[in-house]
């Protein structure tokens, strides 16, 4: 059973592989989203996670739609798998957000990241999409991507902080 690894992974600290795209309907490929999947799902607070956060060296991430009961669609973040993204387009301008991710427990950082992008990837069916984004979405893609590209959060955060259980803060940093 796949199961998230810690920022100590030496998956998450290398270049991902890009997945041949006629490989992407494989049985192989599509176990690898499963997994990611159940993964994910298993964490109460995760909106994402990357094919190296369960040690697999792979261009894969996975959006999962945290905004279900939202009624205002265009604050919805959708239920999304990127193969192979490549972010094709950025805003000028940036912003700073606070950010978690699933393989650092109980630590947050802020960190500046565009505030809009465009990315280009697969489907899970292997087929070509582009998508843009803004806000929370375009945090996510570019925290998503760095993953692909051994780049954790903390390599860039400004500020960072450790939480308890109750991710209520006990500790400042920088």
């Amino acid at each position: 059973m796949a199961k998230l690894v810690s920022q100590d992974h030496p998956a998450l600290h290398q270049i991902a592989e890009e997945v041949p795209v006629e490989e992407i309907g494989s049985a192989k490929i599509q176990k690898v989203i499963k997994d990611m999947r159940k993964v994910l799902l298993s964490c109460p607070r995760g909106v994402a996670i990357a094919a190296p956060q369960i040690g697999v060296s792979l261009r894969i991430f996975l959006v999962h739609d945290v905004t279900a009961n939202n009624t205002d669609q265009e604050e919805r973040i959708p239920d999304m798998i990127a193969i192979n993204p490549k972010i094709v387009k950025t805003s000028k301008k940036r912003t700073e957000m606070e950010e978690g991710c699933l393989s650092v427990p109980n630590r947050y950082g802020n960190t500046y990241r565009h505030a809009n992008v465009t990315i280009r990837a697969y489907d899970e069916n292997g087929e070509l999409f582009e998508r843009g984004a803004g806000g929370l979405l375009a945090h996510i893609f570019q925290h998503e991507t760095d993953h692909l590209d051994g780049i954790l959060y903390t390599d860039h955060a400004h500020k960072s902080w450790e939480t308890d259980e109750n991710y209520e803060k006990v500790t400042d940093e920088n």
